[in-house]
C-alpha cells in the first residue's frame, strides 16, 4: 500500500508571472516555498491541506477536466475580494441543492477554480 505524506496539485502555466500574480495577489494565498530563477521559476503555494505549485510553462490549453476545489470560510466575502482584485468571476455565490455555496472563478489559463462555504449546518460539519 502507497503512505502518501503530503500531496500538491502541479499547473504548468502559459504565462507563468501573470498566473503567480493571480494566484498570490488576487486569491491571497501564501507562498510556502519557491525554487529556480527566471519567470520559470517554481512557486509552492499553501493551499489549506495540500499545496499549488506553479512551475515551467505549457504552451498548450489546459485541460477541460481540470477544476480545483478550495474551501473557504465566507465565499460572500471571498467574492468581494477576488472581484476587487480583478479575477475572472465565471458565477457569483449561490446555494447548490446539496448545500453548499458555491463560485466559480478562473486563472489566467482559464482553470476553473470553485470557491465553497460549507453551511455551520452542513452534513460535512455536523457530528453528532
Amino acid at each position: 500500500m502507497v503512505h502518501v505524506l503530503s500531496s500538491r496539485v502541479l499547473l504548468r502555466p502559459r504565462d507563468p508571472e501573470a498566473s503567480r500574480d493571480f494566484y498570490g495577489r488576487t486569491l491571497g494565498l501564501s507562498v510556502y516555498r519557491e525554487f529556480g530563477s527566471g519567470p520559470e521559476r517554481g512557486t509552492v503555494y499553501f493551499l489549506g491541506g495540500g499545496f499549488l505549485e506553479l512551475s515551467g510553462r505549457s504552451e498548450v490549453p489546459p485541460t477541460e477536466t481540470l477544476r480545483l476545489w478550495m474551501q473557504v470560510e465566507d465565499c460572500a466575502a471571498a467574492y468581494e475580494e477576488v472581484a476587487a482584485h480583478g479575477a475572472h468571476v465565471l458565477r457569483p455565490p449561490l446555494q447548490e441543492p446539496w448545500g453548499l455555496i458555491e463560485m466559480w472563478i478562473a486563472d489566467p489559463d482559464g482553470h476553473r477554480i470553485v470557491l465553497t462555504e460549507v453551511p455551520a449546518d452542513h452534513p460535512l460539519r455536523y457530528r453528532p
